[in-house]
Formats: structure tokens, C-alpha cells, sequence
């Protein structure tokens, strides 16, 4: 194991984050929707469909091959069928709120390499014009 990984204090750190992670009230709601919706057979059989024939949609489409028009209304039926469980609808939101959860911290850990100090609000603002290819818009 890395050396930086081995001490002490890092880890304890570590473990003060996910101890405060833990301790966030959307934290407990996330948690709760997740094995809410890990709990019910049919929905997670219905996301395994979903993600399947989505993922062959989307397949037909990259090599330009035809897509029956049966094909998508059965996948638009069964994905409405899906968003219209209130816990299927909360996995999904739990879901991207544990990303974004991540992704800001990683994104703060990874500043703090690239700084080599601890990141400002100010080091995560971006300027660029449109032609930048960055993705965001002149302010």
C-alpha cells in the first residue's frame, strides 16, 4: 500500500468524511430509497429489461440499422411504466444524488493533487469562450 494511503492520519480523515457522509439526512433518504427499490423483485427485473432493450435500441441506431417501430413504442411503455413507481422514481433520484455526492468529492481530491493544496470555490470556476470545446458558456 501506498505510503500516503498508510497513515494514520489520512485514513482517519477518511474516515471522518465517511462519518459525516453517514450523518446527512439526505444521506439516510438515499440509502432508504435504495433498499427500498433493491427490495422489490419486479422493478429491479424491469430495470434489468429496460437497460436491455434500451441498450439494443441504442445499438441499432449506432450502426444505423432500422428500428421497428414496435420495438421502440414497447421500450417507451415499459420505461413510463417504470418512471411511474414512486420507488423507482426514488432509486433513480437516490442514484444521481450519490453521484453528484461522489463526483464532488472526487472532483475536490483530485484539485487537491493537481493544486498540491487544498482547493478554493474560486479554483473550480472555469473561463472560456465558446470555441473551447469545454461545454459551458461565457458568462
Amino acid at each position: 500500500m501506498n505510503s500516503l494511503l498508510e497513515s494514520n492520519a489520512v485514513l482517519l480523515k477518511t474516515r471522518e468524511l465517511c462519518a459525516t457522509l453517514v450523518e446527512q439526512p439526505n444521506f439516510q433518504a438515499i440509502r432508504q430509497s435504495i433498499e427500498r427499490f433493491a427490495a422489490d423483485r419486479v422493478l429491479r427485473d424491469q430495470l434489468t429489461e429496460l437497460n436491455t432493450q434500451g441498450a439494443q435500441l441504442q445499438q441499432k441506431q449506432q450502426f444505423g440499422m432500422p428500428m421497428d417501430e414496435a420495438e421502440i413504442a414497447n421500450f417507451e411503455a415499459l420505461r413510463e411504466q417504470f418512471l411511474g413507481n414512486s420507488v423507482a422514481r426514488d432509486f433513480i433520484d437516490a442514484q444521481e444524488s450519490m453521484r453528484e455526492m461522489q463526483e464532488t468529492i472526487g472532483e475536490h481530491v483530485s484539485k487537491t493533487f493537481e493544486l498540491g493544496r487544498v482547493p478554493r470555490p474560486t479554483d473550480f470556476e472555469t473561463e472560456c469562450d465558446s470555441d473551447c470545446g469545454c461545454g459551458t458558456e461565457p458568462a
